[in-house]
């Protein structure tokens, strides 16, 4: 277990269509959410589907790959780290956010043997 780090291994479906931002350094960086769904059955017996978000964020030829081919919708398989940043709101409050930074990205569907980064 000691190679076992911060490894997060998500299948889900594009939330929104990814947004891409140009930094003053010229990095390239794309922000989405990413929907994953787990089926499971209740007490009762009943089929419940339960939906979580995910914040994702890719850098540099991976979010140029993201902007290019992940629509809202296209479902895809990402390999990633789980990172927490903070920012301090215009009130003073402080926020947190967790976010998934994508190593490597896959288009699933009818492209689903060919990996693109």
């Amino acid at each position: 277990m000691s190679t076992i780090k911060n490894k997060v291994q998500l299948i889900g479906n594009v939330g929104n269509n990814p947004e891409m931002t140009v930094l003053e350094s010229g990095k390239k960086v794309i922000r989405f959410s990413l929907a994953t769904n787990e089926n499971y059955k209740n007490g009762k017996g009943e089929k419940v589907q339960s939906t979580d978000w995910h914040n994702i964020v890719a850098w540099g030829k991976t979010a140029e790959i993201v902007e290019k081919y992940a629509v809202k919708g296209k479902q895809i398989a990402i390999d990633g780290k789980l990172t927490t940043r903070n920012y301090e709101t215009k009130e003073g409050e402080k926020r947190y956010i967790t976010e998934v930074v994508i190593n490597e990205v896959m288009l699933l569907g009818s492209n689903s043997e060919n990996k693109v980064a």
